[in-house]
Protein backbone atom coordinates (compact mmCIF):
# COMPACT_ATOMS: atom_id res chain seq x y z
CA UNK A 1 0.00 0.00 0.00
CA UNK A 2 1.55 3.67 -1.05
CA UNK A 3 1.15 6.12 1.66
CA UNK A 4 1.18 10.04 1.12
CA UNK A 5 0.72 12.89 3.36
CA UNK A 6 0.26 15.23 0.98
CA UNK A 7 -2.81 15.80 -1.86
CA UNK A 8 -0.76 18.10 -4.30
CA UNK A 9 1.79 17.44 -6.97
CA UNK A 10 0.62 13.67 -6.75
CA UNK A 11 2.60 10.57 -9.37
CA UNK A 12 0.21 9.79 -11.87
CA UNK A 13 -0.21 6.10 -9.83
CA UNK A 14 -1.37 7.89 -6.73
CA UNK A 15 -3.98 9.72 -8.66
CA UNK A 16 -7.86 8.83 -10.17
CA UNK A 17 -8.41 6.47 -8.24
CA UNK A 18 -12.01 5.83 -6.16
CA UNK A 19 -11.65 7.32 -2.74
CA UNK A 20 -13.47 6.20 0.24
CA UNK A 21 -13.08 8.70 3.17
CA UNK A 22 -13.27 8.99 6.69
CA UNK A 23 -11.67 8.66 9.75
CA UNK A 24 -11.86 4.67 9.79
CA UNK A 25 -10.64 4.87 13.32
CA UNK A 26 -10.84 0.59 14.56
CA UNK A 27 -11.18 -0.16 10.77
CA UNK A 28 -14.19 -2.25 12.83
CA UNK A 29 -16.92 -4.69 10.75
CA UNK A 30 -19.00 -1.38 9.29
CA UNK A 31 -15.57 0.09 8.08
CA UNK A 32 -14.91 -3.12 6.42
CA UNK A 33 -18.30 -3.52 4.56
CA UNK A 34 -18.18 -0.10 3.17
CA UNK A 35 -14.48 -0.90 1.67
CA UNK A 36 -15.72 -4.37 0.28
CA UNK A 37 -18.21 -1.94 -1.56
CA UNK A 38 -15.59 0.64 -2.64
CA UNK A 39 -12.96 -2.18 -3.31
CA UNK A 40 -15.98 -3.79 -5.33
CA UNK A 41 -16.52 -0.13 -7.54
CA UNK A 42 -12.76 0.20 -8.05
CA UNK A 43 -12.29 -3.16 -9.66
CA UNK A 44 -15.06 -3.04 -11.79
CA UNK A 45 -13.42 0.50 -13.10
CA UNK A 46 -10.40 -0.72 -13.30
CA UNK A 47 -9.23 1.86 -10.44
CA UNK A 48 -7.43 1.68 -8.03
CA UNK A 49 -8.77 2.05 -3.95
CA UNK A 50 -7.92 5.05 -1.91
CA UNK A 51 -8.81 5.84 1.40
CA UNK A 52 -8.78 9.52 2.66
CA UNK A 53 -7.87 9.89 6.72
CA UNK A 54 -7.23 12.71 8.59
CA UNK A 55 -3.96 12.66 11.27
CA UNK A 56 -4.39 13.67 14.34
CA UNK A 57 -7.40 12.23 14.67
CA UNK A 58 -9.87 15.70 14.31
CA UNK A 59 -11.21 14.91 18.04
CA UNK A 60 -7.24 15.72 19.21
CA UNK A 61 -8.15 18.83 17.58
CA UNK A 62 -11.56 19.91 18.48
CA UNK A 63 -11.46 18.08 21.90
CA UNK A 64 -7.86 18.26 23.34
CA UNK A 65 -9.22 17.60 26.76
CA UNK A 66 -10.21 14.44 26.36
CA UNK A 67 -8.62 11.37 27.48
CA UNK A 68 -7.07 8.88 24.47
CA UNK A 69 -9.44 7.70 22.65
CA UNK A 70 -7.45 5.80 19.50
CA UNK A 71 -8.46 2.24 18.85
CA UNK A 72 -6.24 2.23 16.53
CA UNK A 73 -2.86 4.77 16.13
CA UNK A 74 -1.39 6.03 12.73
CA UNK A 75 0.33 2.62 12.02
CA UNK A 76 -1.84 -0.13 13.04
CA UNK A 77 -4.76 2.06 10.97
CA UNK A 78 -2.73 1.70 7.84
CA UNK A 79 -1.80 -1.83 8.46
CA UNK A 80 -5.55 -2.56 9.15
CA UNK A 81 -6.29 -0.40 6.04
CA UNK A 82 -3.69 -2.39 3.79
CA UNK A 83 -5.68 -6.28 5.02
CA UNK A 84 -8.89 -4.63 4.13
CA UNK A 85 -7.70 -4.45 0.34
CA UNK A 86 -6.64 -0.71 0.01
CA UNK A 87 -4.31 0.24 -2.15
CA UNK A 88 -3.32 3.98 -1.24
CA UNK A 89 -3.95 5.67 2.00
CA UNK A 90 -3.69 9.54 1.89
CA UNK A 91 -3.12 10.54 5.25
CA UNK A 92 -3.71 14.16 5.53
CA UNK A 93 -2.63 16.54 8.29
CA UNK A 94 -5.57 17.86 10.12
CA UNK A 95 -4.77 21.29 11.38
CA UNK A 96 -7.13 23.90 11.96
CA UNK A 97 -6.54 25.69 8.57
CA UNK A 98 -7.55 22.51 7.24
CA UNK A 99 -10.59 22.32 9.67
CA UNK A 100 -11.41 26.04 8.35
CA UNK A 101 -11.87 25.41 4.89
CA UNK A 102 -15.17 25.37 2.99
CA UNK A 103 -16.76 22.66 1.47
CA UNK A 104 -16.62 24.00 -1.63
CA UNK A 105 -12.47 24.31 -1.28
CA UNK A 106 -12.50 20.81 -0.35
CA UNK A 107 -13.88 19.47 -2.93
CA UNK A 108 -12.16 21.34 -5.29
CA UNK A 109 -8.46 21.82 -4.21
CA UNK A 110 -8.52 18.46 -2.56
CA UNK A 111 -10.58 15.99 -4.63
CA UNK A 112 -10.94 17.40 -7.42
CA UNK A 113 -7.31 18.94 -8.54
CA UNK A 114 -5.77 16.83 -5.87
CA UNK A 115 -6.79 13.26 -5.65
CA UNK A 116 -8.16 13.62 -8.92
CA UNK A 117 -11.11 11.22 -7.54
CA UNK A 118 -12.82 9.00 -10.03
CA UNK A 119 -15.29 7.89 -7.50
CA UNK A 120 -15.94 8.90 -3.81
CA UNK A 121 -17.08 6.12 -1.64
CA UNK A 122 -18.66 8.00 2.00
CA UNK A 123 -20.87 6.99 5.02
CA UNK A 124 -24.70 8.05 5.17
CA UNK A 125 -23.77 10.54 7.66
CA UNK A 126 -20.41 12.01 6.00
CA UNK A 127 -19.92 15.56 6.40
CA UNK A 128 -17.10 17.71 5.64
CA UNK A 129 -16.01 21.59 5.62
CA UNK A 130 -16.23 24.35 8.04
CA UNK A 131 -18.81 23.94 10.48
CA UNK A 132 -19.55 20.53 8.40
CA UNK A 133 -21.84 22.22 6.02
CA UNK A 134 -20.64 19.90 3.43
CA UNK A 135 -22.64 16.81 2.21
CA UNK A 136 -22.29 13.89 -0.20
CA UNK A 137 -24.59 16.18 -2.88
CA UNK A 138 -22.00 18.52 -2.85
CA UNK A 139 -19.37 16.08 -4.23
CA UNK A 140 -21.80 15.32 -6.82
CA UNK A 141 -22.51 18.58 -8.00
CA UNK A 142 -18.68 19.37 -8.65
CA UNK A 143 -19.07 16.38 -11.33
CA UNK A 144 -17.85 13.47 -9.06
CA UNK A 145 -19.82 10.40 -8.89
CA UNK A 146 -20.54 9.84 -5.09
CA UNK A 147 -22.44 6.41 -3.32
CA UNK A 148 -23.26 6.47 0.35
CA UNK A 149 -23.52 3.42 2.01
CA UNK A 150 -25.30 2.67 5.19
CA UNK A 151 -24.18 1.78 8.63
CA UNK A 152 -23.80 -2.30 8.96
CA UNK A 153 -25.56 -3.81 12.26
CA UNK A 154 -24.91 -6.93 13.89
CA UNK A 155 -27.95 -9.78 14.64
CA UNK A 156 -29.25 -7.75 17.50
CA UNK A 157 -29.87 -4.87 14.81
CA UNK A 158 -27.03 -2.91 16.66
CA UNK A 159 -24.57 -0.62 13.96
CA UNK A 160 -21.01 -0.99 14.33
CA UNK A 161 -19.37 2.19 15.73
CA UNK A 162 -16.19 3.11 16.67
CA UNK A 163 -18.22 4.47 19.67
CA UNK A 164 -19.49 1.23 20.63
CA UNK A 165 -15.97 -0.11 20.35
CA UNK A 166 -14.38 2.20 23.18
CA UNK A 167 -17.06 1.75 25.25
CA UNK A 168 -16.64 -1.74 25.17
CA UNK A 169 -12.77 -1.53 26.39
CA UNK A 170 -12.74 0.97 28.91
CA UNK A 171 -15.28 -1.75 30.59
CA UNK A 172 -12.80 -3.88 29.89
CA UNK A 173 -15.00 -6.16 27.87
CA UNK A 174 -12.19 -7.45 25.62
CA UNK A 175 -14.35 -10.23 23.73
CA UNK A 176 -16.94 -7.61 22.99
CA UNK A 177 -14.55 -5.30 21.61
CA UNK A 178 -13.27 -7.70 19.00
CA UNK A 179 -16.79 -9.42 18.26
CA UNK A 180 -17.30 -5.59 16.59
CA UNK A 181 -13.79 -4.88 15.28
CA UNK A 182 -14.13 -7.89 13.58
CA UNK A 183 -10.02 -8.70 14.47
CA UNK A 184 -7.90 -8.73 17.59
CA UNK A 185 -7.80 -5.83 19.33
CA UNK A 186 -4.06 -4.97 19.86
CA UNK A 187 -1.90 -1.92 21.74
CA UNK A 188 1.88 -1.91 20.10
CA UNK A 189 4.78 0.18 22.05
CA UNK A 190 8.50 0.13 21.96
CA UNK A 191 9.54 -1.78 24.91
CA UNK A 192 11.57 0.69 27.56
CA UNK A 193 13.43 0.30 30.23
CA UNK A 194 11.17 0.92 33.76
CA UNK A 195 12.19 1.00 37.52
CA UNK A 196 13.19 -2.62 37.30
CA UNK A 197 10.34 -3.40 40.37
CA UNK A 198 8.77 -6.36 38.06
CA UNK A 199 12.42 -7.54 38.07
CA UNK A 200 13.10 -7.21 42.32
CA UNK A 201 9.76 -8.96 42.35
CA UNK A 202 10.65 -12.04 40.24
CA UNK A 203 8.45 -11.08 37.30
CA UNK A 204 10.28 -8.92 34.92
CA UNK A 205 8.26 -7.21 32.23
CA UNK A 206 8.41 -5.49 29.28
CA UNK A 207 6.95 -2.26 29.50
CA UNK A 208 5.73 0.56 26.96
CA UNK A 209 3.40 3.64 27.35
CA UNK A 210 -0.23 3.88 26.05
CA UNK A 211 -0.01 6.88 24.58
CA UNK A 212 -2.96 8.18 22.30
CA UNK A 213 -4.40 4.49 22.65
CA UNK A 214 -7.43 4.55 24.09
CA UNK A 215 -7.01 3.38 27.95
CA UNK A 216 -8.97 0.32 28.09
CA UNK A 217 -10.29 -0.67 31.76
CA UNK A 218 -6.99 -0.89 34.26
CA UNK A 219 -6.12 -4.42 35.62
CA UNK A 220 -4.58 -7.22 35.06
CA UNK A 221 -4.99 -9.02 31.78
CA UNK A 222 -4.54 -12.56 30.04
CA UNK A 223 -2.51 -11.93 27.09
CA UNK A 224 -0.71 -13.02 23.94
CA UNK A 225 2.14 -10.97 23.14
CA UNK A 226 4.39 -10.78 19.84
CA UNK A 227 7.87 -9.17 19.16
CA UNK A 228 6.93 -7.03 15.58
CA UNK A 229 8.83 -8.92 12.59
CA UNK A 230 8.61 -12.49 14.40
CA UNK A 231 6.34 -15.24 13.82
CA UNK A 232 5.68 -16.94 17.54
CA UNK A 233 3.26 -15.39 20.03
CA UNK A 234 3.63 -15.75 23.68
CA UNK A 235 1.65 -15.91 26.69
CA UNK A 236 2.14 -13.10 29.30
CA UNK A 237 0.21 -11.70 32.28
CA UNK A 238 -0.12 -8.22 31.12
CA UNK A 239 -1.00 -5.05 33.89
CA UNK A 240 -2.71 -1.74 32.33
CA UNK A 241 -2.85 1.34 34.24
CA UNK A 242 -0.70 3.21 36.75
CA UNK A 243 0.01 0.66 39.38
CA UNK A 244 -1.82 1.78 42.66
CA UNK A 245 1.51 0.52 44.54
CA UNK A 246 3.69 2.86 43.00
CA UNK A 247 1.51 5.76 41.14
CA UNK A 248 3.64 5.76 37.93
CA UNK A 249 2.91 9.03 36.55
CA UNK A 250 1.42 7.46 32.89
CA UNK A 251 -0.51 4.48 32.30
CA UNK A 252 1.95 1.38 30.89
CA UNK A 253 1.39 -1.74 29.28
CA UNK A 254 3.80 -3.93 31.19
CA UNK A 255 4.35 -7.60 30.26
CA UNK A 256 5.36 -10.69 32.23
CA UNK A 257 5.69 -13.12 29.70
CA UNK A 258 6.33 -16.70 30.58
CA UNK A 259 8.96 -18.74 29.86
CA UNK A 260 11.16 -15.74 27.84
CA UNK A 261 14.80 -14.41 28.86
CA UNK A 262 15.35 -12.18 26.11
CA UNK A 263 16.35 -8.53 26.18
CA UNK A 264 14.26 -6.66 24.30
CA UNK A 265 14.26 -2.83 24.72
CA UNK A 266 13.88 -0.28 21.50
CA UNK A 267 11.59 -3.85 19.78
CA UNK A 268 8.30 -3.42 19.37
CA UNK A 269 6.03 -5.00 21.41
CA UNK A 270 2.15 -5.93 20.06
CA UNK A 271 -0.13 -7.03 23.17
CA UNK A 272 -2.90 -8.76 22.35
CA UNK A 273 -5.40 -8.71 25.61
CA UNK A 274 -7.22 -11.89 25.31
CA UNK A 275 -9.73 -11.43 29.16
CA UNK A 276 -9.48 -8.83 31.55
CA UNK A 277 -8.54 -10.96 35.27
CA UNK A 278 -9.15 -8.42 38.08
CA UNK A 279 -9.04 -4.25 38.62
CA UNK A 280 -5.79 -2.81 40.03
CA UNK A 281 -5.39 -2.73 43.34
CA UNK A 282 -2.71 -1.59 46.21
CA UNK A 283 -1.81 -3.78 48.55
CA UNK A 284 -0.56 -3.48 52.34
CA UNK A 285 2.85 -5.07 52.10
CA UNK A 286 5.51 -6.39 48.93
CA UNK A 287 4.85 -10.06 50.06
CA UNK A 288 1.22 -9.35 49.82
CA UNK A 289 1.97 -7.82 46.40
CA UNK A 290 3.86 -11.08 44.99
CA UNK A 291 1.51 -13.50 46.14
CA UNK A 292 -1.78 -11.73 44.29
CA UNK A 293 1.20 -11.53 40.85
CA UNK A 294 1.58 -15.41 41.44
CA UNK A 295 -2.23 -15.75 41.62
CA UNK A 296 -2.58 -14.00 38.48
CA UNK A 297 -0.24 -15.52 36.74
CA UNK A 298 -2.01 -18.85 37.12
CA UNK A 299 -5.19 -17.80 36.26
CA UNK A 300 -3.57 -16.08 32.91
CA UNK A 301 -2.51 -19.84 32.02
CA UNK A 302 -5.45 -21.27 32.49
CA UNK A 303 -7.11 -18.81 30.20
CA UNK A 304 -4.70 -19.18 27.89
CA UNK A 305 -4.68 -22.92 28.69
CA UNK A 306 -0.80 -23.21 28.64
Amino acid sequence: MQIYEMYKNLPSEASGAVVAIGNFDGVHRGHQALLANARHIARKAGKKLAVLTFEPHPKRLFRPDEPPGRLTPPAAKAWRLEEAGVDILYALNFDWDFASQSAEDFVKNILKEGLQASHVIVGEDFRFGQLRKGEAKDIEAAGIPVTSIGGVADESGQIYSSSLIRRALRQGEIAEANKMLGWEWEVRGQVVKGDQRGRELGFPTANFALGETIHPAYGVYAARVNIEGEKEWHGAAVNIGIRPMFEIPEAEVESYIFDFNREIYGRTLRVQPVKRLRSEAKFNSVDELKAQMKDDCEQVQKVLKI
